[in-house]
């Protein structure tokens, strides 16, 4: 009697460990932003190109992580809003921000203020099709793919969205969770 009782003890943390695992189902997580399936939602073939015109592809930044940006080149307060967080998140990051690239998709003709251009010196400033773009970044209901900040993996893979006007702190533990699980010894 005296094994059995030791036996069980023994065995409760993993016997309570499945239950909590596969009756209880935990919902919680640790993440902000929305995970998506890089499955369904590839990098589509799409002519975009620097400011210049020269062509340019989100290939070209595979193995760094990217915080994109998508919107016209008129930009307002919600998108300066934007491209301000998105320099604090990379420059948060500290030893890794040389992992993280931030690009602008600008989605139509428009020239952008030169004096935003500099204050934001350091962003790959792409011009690609508006229709592509919205045809491939997913959104929440109501929302437009300027409304979020998405991240891209080092393999090219769309893999997180952000929510409109996120919670900066939240977004800051998620990419570094990210960097430093893909972290290379």
């Amino acid at each position: 009697m005296k094994l059995l009782l030791v036996l069980l003890i023994c065995a409760a943390p993993l016997i309570v460990s499945y239950i909590t695992f596969y009756i209880v189902k935990p919902t919680d997580r640790t993440n902000y932003g929305a995970i998506l399936d890089a499955r369904t939602l590839p990098i589509p073939q799409m002519a975009t190109t620097t400011l210049d015109g020269q062509p340019r592809t989100l290939d070209d930044l595979k193995g760094k992580w990217i915080m994109l940006r998508v919107g016209g080149g008129k930009c307002g307060d919600e998108c300066l809003r934007q491209l301000y967080a998105m320099r604090q998140w990379r420059t948060m990051q500290g030893k890794n921000m040389d992992r993280m690239e931030r690009v602008w998709l600008i989605t139509d003709a428009e020239p952008l203020d030169t004096v935003t251009m500099r204050e934001y010196d350091g962003m790959e400033l792409l011009r690609a099709p508006a229709a592509t773009v919205t045809k491939w970044l997913p959104t929440e209901p109501g929302r437009a793919p300027s409304d979020h900040i998405y991240l891209i993996d080092p393999l090219g893979n769309l893999m997180m969205r952000f929510p409109y006007q996120p919670e900066p702190g939240r977004v800051y533990k998620d990419i570094a969770k990210l960097l430093k699980a893909s972290a290379i010894g």
